[in-house]
């Protein structure tokens, strides 16, 4: 799959996006996932433009997808891959199963898998492509007792830094990740890092997910979302300051290959930082349905699922085989699938989304027969891929290809 700027946006005109796909996909029997080509293109693309030349390392996590990584990284502007575990970091760096090797894999989260750190640490050129991620001295101490210093390739190790904005008015804003919050924290772990026989500290990042990961436009919310915008402006000018007193205070003792920060809603303000060499991002790819109410950007829904009805209990109702596809998160319900097509129906507020069955209501329901199809969007991204084995990629009227998931190779990495 070669990706180009699409020269229209069909996805705009849903009453013809949706019964097209489903044309497309007539022969097929739910459940299955699609990927539009034009709306994953566009969606490339417009990254890009809203990273305005700061270069994009493909989030994995978002994605899940080898294929879709490999196009996505032929791309000019992104170049590198954040992995979410050491074993699948191993394997995105090693040509096993008819791919190509990525040699530029950092690990997003820390590891205390031992067996995978045995493998990275007993091949000099794994080593060389994978970097891990550690935000204290118990981390290194854990890949010491895994493999010994002497008896194994030096060890590549970014140092994540909390990015995380504390208010009086807000309280605690952001995810808990990393201890490592001030400058003087990031110098005494890097001190510690460099100090130690077996590592090389080559990158720091920090992901700011009160910014990239929270909705700032939710629909009848205007005052939340105002609160939201407000804490999201005042959180990046802390962060960016922070961030460039770390970087500046580390790379006094370590040279830094790269500083890897933001996430798919914080290309811009992310961008916008002179410390910041690469943005982590891989959501705004699928375009899920969590980025339906950003201010700044609206991607494609380039990745959907279709769902058989299999029940009329009653002519207004309509129900699904399937759709509990929960998204993680606080359980509330903004986590379910959404439903895109037909236009002008929802799930029952006491059933939801179901693992057996969702139930649905609305005229668009009630149009539904059985053996027909419904369309979904996942809340996020990457998590879609778990639930199937492969995605068919859909151009215009057509099935163009199909493109097995991590599960479906036989990769279940989390």
């Amino acid at each position: 799959m070669q990706l180009a700027r699409p020269s229209s946006e069909p996805w705009l005109t849903p009453s013809t996006y949706w019964p097209r796909l489903t044309a497309a996909t007539a022969e097929l029997d739910p459940p299955f996932g699609v990927i539009g080509v034009p709306a994953l293109s566009h969606n490339a693309f417009d990254m890009l433009d809203r990273a305005a030349g700061t270069t994009i390392r493909v989030a994995s996590k978002s994605v899940r997808v080898r294929g879709v990584i490999d196009a996505v990284l032929a791309l000019p502007g992104y170049a590198g891959v954040l992995a979410y575990t050491l074993p699948e970091a191993l394997w995105l760096a090693s040509s096993a199963d008819g791919h190509d090797a990525i040699g530029d894999v950092v690990v997003g989260y820390p590891t205390a898998d031992r067996a995978a750190l045995r493998e990275l640490g007993a091949s000099a050129e794994l080593a060389s492509r994978v970097t891990i991620m550690v935000d204290s001295v118990a981390q290194l101490d854990l890949v010491d007792a895994a493999i010994a210093p002497g008896s194994r390739a030096p060890i590549r190790v970014c140092l994540e830094l909390d990015a995380s904005w504390d208010t009086w008015f807000l309280g605690h804003t952001g995810v808990r990740r990393s201890p490592v919050h001030t400058v003087s924290d990031a110098r005494a772990l890097a001190e510690a890092i460099v100090a130690r026989p077996g590592f090389e500290l080559v990158g720091l990042m920090g992901y700011e997910a009160q910014i990239a990961g929270q909705v700032n436009n939710p629909a009848g919310r205007a005052a939340y979302g105002a609160i939201v915008r407000w804490m999201q402006r005042h959180s990046a000018a802390e962060l960016a300051d922070r961030r460039a007193r770390a970087v500046a205070s580390i790379r006094s003792i370590a040279d830094l290959e790269f500083v890897n920060g933001g996430g798919t809603g914080s290309l811009e303000s992310s961008a916008a930082e002179s410390a910041v060499t690469e943005i982590a991002a891989g959501s705004g790819l699928f375009g899920p349905h969590l980025f339906d109410n950003y201010t700044h950007f609206h991607p494609a829904p380039a990745a959907a699922f279709a769902l058989s009805v299999v029940r009329k209990p009653q002519p207004g109702l309509a129900v699904l085989l399937g759709g509990g596809w929960i998204s993680s998160g606080p359980p509330q319900p903004d986590r379910m699938p959404k439903v895109v097509w037909p236009e002008g129906t929802k799930m029952l507020a006491r059933e939801m989304a179901g693992e057996v069955q969702t139930p649905l209501e609305g005229p668009g329901a009630a149009g539904l027969k059985v053996g027909d199809r419904a369309w979904l969007r996942h809340t996020k991204a990457g998590e879609l891929s778990e639930h199937l084995d492969e995605f068919v990629l859909v151009d215009g009227d057509a099935i163009v290809d199909r493109m097995p998931t991590y599960r479906g190779q036989g990769k279940v990495f989390l």
